[in-house]
């Protein structure tokens, strides 16, 4: 199973915000120049992020996004659950399938899907930002936290 980039940018959005200074809010264009992510979608997932209530985003000056919460309350499976288009592994209804009534594969596959996001659901943002000030100095070089 392979994630999207919208997800994969989703999660580094989430990673960049954990190792920030707490009181330190960035722009959508720090974090495109960081990863070198096109602004403009970088600014749908900001927003899908926003709605989901990961991030809080204030425009104006002063504005920004930071973490709506803990970052240890920022399930990783859950993320990946709201950002994902579609969790499917296999489509057999496009075209259909002519095994499908009778075929295994998809209940299979699904349960490798569901063993796959099990795991996620054991990580939180925290845990996968355990050296905050090292990813700090990565994406920041000379600069301390």
């Amino acid at each position: 199973m392979q994630l999207t980039r919208y997800t994969d940018f989703s999660l580094r959005v989430l990673m960049y915000l954990t190792v920030q200074p707490r009181e330190q809010r960035v722009t959508v264009s720090d974090i495109s120049e960081q990863f070198a992510i096109p602004r403009n979608h970088l600014v749908k997932i900001v927003h899908q992020l926003g709605q989901k209530g990961y991030i809080i985003t204030r425009r104006g000056k002063g504005g920004g996004i930071s973490l709506a919460c803990d970052p240890g309350e920022i399930n990783v499976g859950s993320v990946i659950r709201d950002m994902e288009p579609n969790l499917n592994v296999i489509d057999c209804e496009k075209p259909v399938c002519p095994i499908l009534p009778a075929c295994q594969l998809r209940g299979v596959l699904n349960d490798a899907r569901d063993a796959f996001l099990a795991v996620l659901d054991r990580y939180t943002i925290a845990d996968v930002t355990q050296a905050p000030d090292y990813l700090y100095e990565l994406l920041h070089p000379g600069k301390s936290a």
